[in-house]
């Protein structure tokens, strides 16, 4: 079976319609049908069943699709990887980041562009709502998210920074005057939701109860950090936030308390496992170096 008969194959098992299949193979649909009626002569049965309705594999074609598939993204791995290595570390990295948290990595943007002077790096927002879609979607290659990220998809890699926490409130909120807040503080408290996301990921800045057990209740539903600024201010509900809106933010009717005993935020960078191309590599290797200095906040 030639290379374009399997890219045939697996395009066709992969959408069940003979016109997309050609369409996002820039063929003919014509010869998308004629590829898989030679390749089911040539195998002796259908891999398809076709109906006026449907198109769909026959147990036989859900194997040879299993089969073929693992060989193939390792081919086309192969060839991007000897791509890249031809041309050297260029291009640009795709690198998803929360608001003004791309501001706290300045230095090292400057670091990685003094080191390789023919690529750089695109900053793209991505919300604490939708952490991970972009990156899963292959539209950003890195993402800059606080840890711990434990999806079986994805990697953690290596710590760029750290920093404290405050606590979001009113004007008039009791906690409002103090100079610091602790943990405990937080029970009774009701504090912005942000959805449906893994609850180790949002239990890590958003935790359900107090380090001595009292319960920390959530709502209302926001979605960015606006809509948090925004649900503060109107006295619904306050929000642990990272150290750096301090340097940032100021919102009318919000104020920011430091929390005292907060654990760090380790923010780091996540990428789909898999390999690396080189200019993202280059990447991760700069932020792994010992010799670099990172900015603890």
């Amino acid at each position: 079976m030639e290379l374009r008969d399997i890219e045939i194959f697996l395009t066709l098992a992969e959408e069940l319609h003979f016109g997309r299949a050609a369409e996002r193979l820039h063929v003919s649909q014509a010869r998308v049908s004629q590829s898989i009626k030679a390749q089911e002569r040539r195998i002796g049965a259908p891999l398809f069943e076709r109906t006026s309705r449907a198109v769909l594999l026959t147990p036989l074609g859900e194997q040879l699709r299993a089969d073929l598939q693992a060989g193939y993204d390792a081919i086309r791995t192969g060839v991007v990887k000897a791509t890249e290595a031809a041309q050297g570390v260029s291009g640009t990295v795709r690198l998803g980041v929360m608001g003004a948290v791309g501001h706290e990595i300045r230095e090292l943007l400057a670091a990685f562009r003094d080191r390789h002077p023919a690529c750089e790096v695109a900053l793209h927002e991505i919300h604490f709502s939708n952490p991970f879609s972009a990156l899963r979607a292959g539209e950003l290659e890195l993402a800059l998210v606080w840890r711990p990220v434990r999806e079986p998809d994805l990697v953690e890699g290596p710590i760029v920074f750290t920093e404290g926490r405050v606590l979001a409130v009113w004007t008039d909120h009791e906690l409002a005057a103090r100079p610091a807040v602790s943990m405990e503080d937080f029970a009774g408290q009701l504090v912005v939701d942000p959805g449906p996301l893994p609850e180790y990921w949002i239990e890590s800045m958003v935790p359900a109860r107090t380090p001595s057990g009292q319960a920390i209740a959530r709502g209302p539903l926001v979605s960015t950090f606006h809509e948090v600024l925004t649900r503060i201010a109107a006295a619904e509900a306050v929000a642990p936030l990272n150290e750096h809106v301090l340097r940032y933010y100021t919102h009318p009717g919000v104020v920011f308390v430091p929390v005292h005993d907060a654990p760090p935020t380790e923010w780091v960078l996540v990428w789909r496992d898999g390999a690396l191309s080189p200019r993202v590599r280059a990447f991760v290797e700069l932020v792994s170096s010992p010799t670099r200095t990172r900015p603890d906040r």
